[in-house]
């Protein structure tokens, strides 16, 4: 995700400072960054000379001052809320008093992230959650805050629209509006195979020709990662106290056997092989 949102940002003509704590992460990550650029080049997407451009923009480095002279930053660390509200703390103090806090969260608290600012900053931070991958999906969720100003808000949906995306309104509640759609629809379909409703193809299949979906659901909780989809309404459960949004058993003993979906090789598909399969999951023991 961090990768993919600099080079949306230096495609739309900004600068952008890549900052991790290890360079290693920092350097593959703009090694990634290349290689997408030469392949929207190659393929006749962007031109050569804007995707040196771009390259020639982000800037990796290991050094938290980067941030000194910030108009915008934009955090997408780990996925725990304790991190994220020291990491928001420190760029309170370090960052210009103009400058805006973003947080790509897709799933916690951005007023508990702001809180952790002081007041005079809090009107200054909003969520602005991309969706992965980054340089081909449109949407953007802008996420306000109580504190959020209309200046803040304004900036945020103006920003996403210079790097050529479609962004909406959410307010701060548990996975804003996209993830409280769709969470409960991946969770079902997983549920469907841990009851033996259906196969795994099928489920897939049935929502691709029956519902016109692009992906199947188990494919797509693949894609986004079944420890994502297992954290993400796990956060949202939590927050609501409401059971619809107790996950899948299945996700649980799936995650603690390292099956995470494409990222790990094997999810619901094995994707170790020249095609994907459906895997079997019987020893699972449901």
């Amino acid at each position: 995700m961090g990768s993919g949102i600099a080079q949306t940002l230096a495609l739309a003509g900004l600068r952008v400072n890549l900052y991790d704590l290890n360079q290693e992460a920092t350097s593959r990550a703009k090694a990634t960054i290349e290689k997408s650029l030469n392949k929207l080049s190659s393929r006749g997407k962007i031109s050569e000379e804007a995707a040196g451009s771009a390259l020639d923009r982000i800037h990796p480095t290991t050094d938290l001052d980067c941030t000194g002279e910030a108009d915008v930053v934009i955090e997408v660390i780990i996925e725990n809320l304790e991190a994220k509200r020291q990491l928001f703390k420190t760029l309170d103090e370090s960052c210009p008093k103009e400058t805006l806090l973003l947080t790509n969260t897709s799933s916690l608290s951005v007023t508990d992230m702001a809180n952790a600012t002081t007041p005079e900053r809090r009107p200054q931070v909003a969520g602005m959650h991309f969706f992965n991958p980054v340089p081909v999906m449109k949407l953007v969720e802008v996420v306000r805050t109580p504190f959020t100003s209309d200046q803040t808000f304004q900036a945020v949906w103006d920003l996403a629209e210079k790097c050529g995306k479609s962004p909406v309104e959410a307010k701060d509640t548990p996975g804003f509006l996209f993830n409280r759609l769709i969470l409960p629809y991946l969770n079902e379909a997983m549920w469907a195979v841990f009851e033996g409703v259906g196969r795994i193809e099928d489920i897939d299949k049935a929502m691709l020709l029956g519902g016109n979906m692009p992906i199947g659901p188990l494919a797509l909780a693949d894609l986004v990662g079944l420890d994502i989809c297992l954290h993400a309404i796990t956060a949202i459960r939590d927050e609501t106290g409401e059971p619809k949004y107790r996950p899948c058993p299945l996700n649980r003993q799936m995650v603690r056997a390292g099956y995470l979906g494409r990222k790990s090789g094997i999810g619901f598909y094995d994707y170790r092989g020249d095609e994907k399969r459906p895997v079997d999951l019987s020893v699972f023991k449901f």
